[in-house]
Order: C-alpha cells, then structure tokens, then sequence
C-alpha cells in the first residue's frame, strides 16, 4: 500500500497551489491511483488543499472493504465505499461477517455520503495471442477476476454467472490477486482471461496494450435483458450500463457485440465518512468537489464518463437496499447548488 502526501511539489504539478491556511488534517483511503476512486480521492484532497479546506494524507491501494469499516470505526476519516460493501456491512455478511449481525448494521449506521460516481463497469477481456473464444470459452478456462476479496471479485463472479451460468472453482477456475499486481497478472499470462471493471477507455487495458492487441466482449444482449440480470442491476450499488461500442477503449482494442453497444453490470458508490464529521467540513468538502468537478473530470480521459455530478438515483445506486445516506453536510452543499436530492438519499 502507498501513501501520498498531498503537499506543496504535488499540487504544483498538478497546476493547483497549496493553500497555506489549510484548517484541518484528515486522512483518507482509496483504489489504486490509476483507478476512479483513486483520481477522484486524489483531486479531492487537491481540491481541499487550493480551497483551504483541509490537509488530506490519501493512502492508495488498501482493500476498500477495510476502508469503509476504518471509516466506520472513526479510524479514517474519508474512504471510497462500493455500496454494495455498505449493504454487506449492513447485515454483517460476506466480507463482513465475523462482525456479525448486530454489529454490522450499527457500523453502517455511522457512514455517510458526500458525492458518488461509477467505479468501473464489468466486462470480459483477453489477449488476442491467446485465442480466446469469448463468453463461451469460460468454461474450463482460467479467469483473473479480482483481489482476494470484496466488491470487485462478488461483481465478477456475478457477471460471470449472470452471463454464462457458471460458477468460480466449479465451471472455471478464478484467479484473485490485489490490485497493485493487476498488470503483470494480466500481462503475465497468469490467466487465459480476465473479468475486472472497465472504464472507458480503461487504464488497465491501456497499460496491457504494450504486450499485444486486446479484444472486450460485451455481456449477451439476451442475458443483459434476462429476468434474472435485471433483477441484479437492482441489487445494491448495481447499475446496468450500456454505451456505444466503437472507439470505447481506443486503438488496439476489438470490442465484440450483437450490435453497436457495449453492455456491462457497473459498480457505483462513493466517498463516505463518519456521520460525526462537522456538518461545516463535509458541507466544504462536497461544495469543493462541485465547485471543481472540472478538475476531477480533466484528471484521466474516462473520468468525464463516470458519472460525476449526478444525484439522480439511477445513476447513484442509493436508497433501496443502500443502508448510507448523504451526510447532512453534503445535502446542504449540493441543495445550496442548485441540485436536488431524493428524499430517500437524506438523513
């Protein structure tokens, strides 16, 4: 895991100068830096230095089912949450169940929301070296599909069941490894594919490209519009996401579908902290990031593509079985914006 100060050098590469009357410390835990927690964690913390808001230490890299019960527990004060970890805490289940049924819910209870965005959206991919037959070569094959545990492995596995009605150790064989070592896993040969969140283009994809020509498979058009799939995208933190096909992921990269579009389950949540933050420094900290979305999304090429600045619910994922609301703060910055907030979504 690395740790990255957010200090006067970095800021200035960035364009952005370091304030001098920074009011507070805090510390935050995200994704890897080429990942869209980790741009939009770091633009966060640049953002509050230039405002003067606050000093923010970001560690990159951590598994973020750790991340949000650090945050819960008043360990950390800001971390990207998939949502779907807050409904597993929520009930004390999956990653989360030494913790327990009665502990869970009263450690969900403390987190909340200051603005959300799409984390990546799931899909199928290989070298073309490898001669991979797409969907219906999973079974049997080797499939690289995320860090040992947490959101992003559940997505995958999902996804892979939803299009191929297999599951990990018995139809294929999954592979987990965490994030920092995504690349050479993939490049590697380690496995015959992957399922990963995507982003478009994706930086992954972009960094694999050096050792040879990739193809993405869409989901199945007919297990995209399956009972049983849209069902899923109900289920927390989930959205359905469909975007033209050509040109998505940029040269090198052969995307395969029935048609001209790329269907994908995508992953959503957001930056979540302690419900006993000051309502004034969560109120700052949102007003930061809408004031300065340009920032976060000229930080990458896919991050204008994520989702940020939304509030409506279906591209939130929030309410419904998402126990963690906005933090009162939060509401405040984005009401006094000119946005709405869904009801549901308020404390």
């Amino acid at each position: 895991m690395s740790r990255i100060s957010i200090i006067a050098g970095a800021l200035a590469a960035c364009g952005l100068a370091l304030s001098a009357n920074a009011q507070v410390n805090l510390t935050a835990e995200t994704a890897s830096p080429v990942s869209v927690p980790g741009n939009t964690m770091l633009s966060l913390a640049e953002v509050a230095s230039k405002e003067g808001i606050a000093n923010i230490q970001v560690a990159t890299g951590p598994t973020l089912t750790n991340s949000v019960q650090n945050v819960a527990e008043g360990k950390t004060d800001i971390a990207s949450a998939p949502f779907l970890l807050t409904f597993l805490l929520a009930r004390g289940a999956g990653p989360y169940a030494k913790i327990g049924k009665e502990k869970g819910p009263e450690l969900a209870g403390k987190l909340a929301v200051l603005y959300t965005y799409r984390f990546g959206s799931y899909g199928l991919f290989a070298y073309d070296s490898r001669n991979f037959g797409g969907w219906d070569a999973v079974k049997g094959a080797t499939i690289y599909n995320g860090p040992p545990r947490g959101a992003a492995l559940n997505r995958a596995r999902a996804l892979i069941k939803l299009a191929t009605g297999l599951d990990d150790g018995k139809g294929y064989t999954g592979l987990q490894v965490n994030w920092g070592q995504a690349i050479k896993t993939i490049t590697d040969g380690s496995a015959d594919a992957q399922v990963l969140p995507l982003n478009f283009p994706d930086g992954r994809i972009s960094a694999a490209l050096a050792s040879g020509t990739i193809t993405v498979w869409s989901m199945p058009k007919d297990k995209f519009e399956s009972e049983a799939a849209q069902k899923y995208m109900h289920a927390p933190g989930t959205v359905g996401v469909v975007m033209p096909k050509d040109g998505l992921f940029g040269p090198g990269v052969t995307v395969v579908s029935e048609d001209d579009k790329f269907r994908a389950i995508g992953e959503v949540g957001g930056e979540v902290v302690n419900v006993s933050m000051d309502f004034e420094l969560a109120k700052a900290l949102t007003r930061a990031f809408i004031e300065h979305m340009d920032v976060f999304k000229a930080r990458t090429p896919f991050m204008p593509t994520v989702y940020l600045g939304e509030t409506d619910l279906k591209f939130t994922g929030m309410c419904g079985a998402v126990p963690v609301k906005y933090h009162p703060g939060a509401v405040a910055a984005w009401e006094e914006a000119g946005y709405t907030i869904p009801d549901c979504a308020k404390p």
